[in-house]
């Protein structure tokens, strides 16, 4: 079995950049995971996961998956950074359901849970910080 992290890690970046709105505001190769500084400017950083089991069924089928991205631009304010999250939420946000195309989950729920906007300390770059919310179920118990 893989890792629902990595699964959604996938999908989450095709997501991105297959979105015209966010592409517009961080070109697709600046979408990564890797961990440098300084990152390219602007850029969106794949960051860190944590995994939690629910409890919701004596299955103990779902995984509660907490994604960061870290969303980087060189820039005085705090407005270009705050215009890439709003596209990423969008994006994210869509009615329609994130496939994370994994033959072990399948992904149930998909939402921003928060954005934290920082300014770096050395005063050339924005730094937001987004949290994605996922609710994966193990495929072996759903009927496909």
């Amino acid at each position: 079995m893989s890792s629902p992290a990595l699964a959604l890690q996938k999908a989450i970046r095709l997501r991105l950049i297959n979105t015209a709105a966010v592409t517009a505001l961080v070109p697709a190769a600046n979408i990564l995971d890797r961990n440098e500084r300084p990152a390219p400017s602007p850029s969106i950083i794949l960051g860190e996961d944590q995994e939690v089991d629910e409890d919701f069924t004596l299955k103990r089928d779902y995984i509660r998956v907490y994604s960061t991205l870290h969303i980087w631009k060189t820039e005085p304010s705090t407005a270009g950074v705050k215009a890439i999250a709003g596209a990423v939420r969008k994006a994210i946000g869509r009615v329609r359901r994130l496939d994370i195309g994994d033959p072990d989950f399948v992904c149930a729920d998909c939402r921003v849970d928060g954005v934290r906007y920082l300014r770096d300390p050395g005063g050339e770059m924005s730094h937001a910080v987004l949290t994605i919310n996922s609710l994966v179920q193990a495929r072996w118990s759903v009927v496909i």
